[in-house]
């Protein structure tokens, strides 16, 4: 006959075992649907009822682009001062009044993080 104690701490021990495996997939999953900013802002960009920004500039990645603004392509040198670049996008017409691009920050199309976003996704093209 087998020892209740032992039989009983072994199972423990597997059990424990057991349940720290079950967590580790859990932790990567979370993990694995956390997006970055970038990831956020290329939806947000994209988005046609947020920031749609296909209807006019054409974006690497999209589909279907506009083409009466100019090509979204290489932000970095474009834009080396991120601040810019933001600016830009809270409201165009700050650099020129003529812009047809909607002042997404001023007239509250898009919150302060969903620029934020769109930035970060433009600073990766």
């Amino acid at each position: 006959m087998r020892n209740p104690v032992k039989t009983l701490a072994a199972a423990g021990a597997m059990a424990a075992i057991l349940g720290a495996f079950a967590v580790v997939p859990g932790v990567a999953v979370a993990q694995e649907q956390q997006k970055s900013a970038a990831e956020e802002g290329k939806e947000i960009a994209f988005d046609r009822r947020k920031g749609n920004c296909l209807a006019c500039h054409m974006v690497p990645g999209g589909e279907s682009p506009g083409n009466i603004a100019p090509p979204l392509v290489a932000m970095k040198d474009r834009f080396p001062d991120k601040a810019k670049l933001r600016a830009q996008v809270w409201d165009a017409t700050q650099f020129n009044p003529l812009s047809m691009m909607p002042p997404f920050g001023r007239h509250e199309i898009l919150t302060e993080q969903e620029i934020d976003k769109i930035v970060e996704f433009l600073y990766t093209i």
